[in-house]
């Protein structure tokens, strides 16, 4: 079985995969142009793998992906939503590490689910 790692994710799919989701879903908003996106893939990688069936994570380009990329007001890449039952919870501008991600992800699966 192939182990888990981070979906190339379309604005057509992401209302039905983001959206519509019961758990947690990672965003990255992302650009192939982009240096830092490109530093912080290595452990986003190991983020989803670490971490599967906690969390499903979704890398969208926003250059081929505007619609959504507008729609969450992405300004700069990268830039990583925290998504809880569709919705964003938690927004980080900037690269992230695998260390923080996974941070993060420890402190929302502790939360209590609002009734």
């Amino acid at each position: 079985m192939a182990p888990n790692t981070p979906v190339i994710l379309t604005d057509s799919q992401f209302d039905q995969q983001v959206l519509k989701a019961d758990g947690i879903v990672v965003v990255d908003f992302w650009a192939p142009w982009c240096g830092p996106c490109h530093q912080m893939a290595p452990g986003l990688e190991a983020f989803a793998q670490a971490n599967e069936g906690k969390v499903t994570v979704y890398k969208l380009d926003v250059d081929e992906n505007p619609k959504n990329a507008e729609r969450y007001e992405i300004r700069s890449v990268p830039t990583v939503i925290f998504f809880v039952k569709g919705d964003p919870v938690y927004i980080s501008r900037g690269a992230m590490s695998q260390s923080s991600l996974q941070k993060k992800l420890g402190e929302l699966s502790r939360q209590k689910p609002q009734a």
